[in-house]
């Protein structure tokens, strides 16, 4: 459940896991148009993982609580690193507002994180990034990649969680602040996504 470290930080060019699902839901628009669109599905996550902790909390699971909030904040920081993009090119773009979240079971919580973690890492990113190289953006294929890379060790993360539901160990997660990677337990040294060092991550 860790990825590696690699000589280079991983980009579309030297990776082989960007391809689009053959059955993608995604419709591109321009970079601009996939930015305010990534910004709007990660609000949406980062407020139902924030209710989803709260649940994981009161239905005795703790450590699956930190989890959750862990990945709401990395969802924070996708939305900061696409905002900052839209915001260069339309100064007074506004972030939309969290929405109201239901919460339900935590196993099944889990299950709703990681679907929505493989469609974001799959489907939705990957098509993004494409749109953004044709169109030359260097900036939002760099954001788009680091999203997609972390969103798909989040989804790792939730099928570990659901399948250890009733062995919860005490280990913490450590969240990147550049790219929302998120680690469990301190057995690294760097963010396998953007080498930020381990000294400079957030503990949850």
């Amino acid at each position: 459940m860790v990825m590696k470290i690699r000589k280079e930080i991983p980009t579309p060019d030297n990776s082989s896991n960007f391809d689009i699902v053959p059955d993608s839901a995604t419709v591109a628009g321009t970079t601009l148009e996939n930015l305010k669109s990534a910004v709007t599905g990660e609000t949406g996550a980062s407020a139902k993982y924030a209710a989803f902790a709260e649940a994981a909390r009161a239905q005795g699971f703790e450590q699956i609580a930190r989890q959750f909030e862990a990945t709401s904040a990395a969802e924070q920081i996708h939305i900061g690193l696409e905002a900052a993009l839209i915001q260069a090119e339309e100064p007074d773009y506004v972030r939309p507002e969290a929405p109201s979240m239901e919460a339900f079971q935590t196993d099944v919580n889990l299950i709703s994180g990681a679907l929505g973690e493989i469609f974001e890492t799959s489907d939705m990113y990957p098509t993004f990034i494409q749109k953004a190289q044709e169109e030359g953006n260097a900036k939002a294929v760099q954001v788009f990649t680091r999203a997609k890379l972390a969103e798909s060790v989040h989804a790792e993360l939730y099928l570990d969680a659901y399948n250890n539901i009733d062995a919860e160990d005490d280990r913490a997660f450590y969240l990147c602040p550049i790219c929302g990677y998120i680690h469990k337990g301190d057995d690294f040294e760097k963010c396998p996504i953007c080498f930020c060092p381990k000294e400079k991550f957030r503990v949850f």
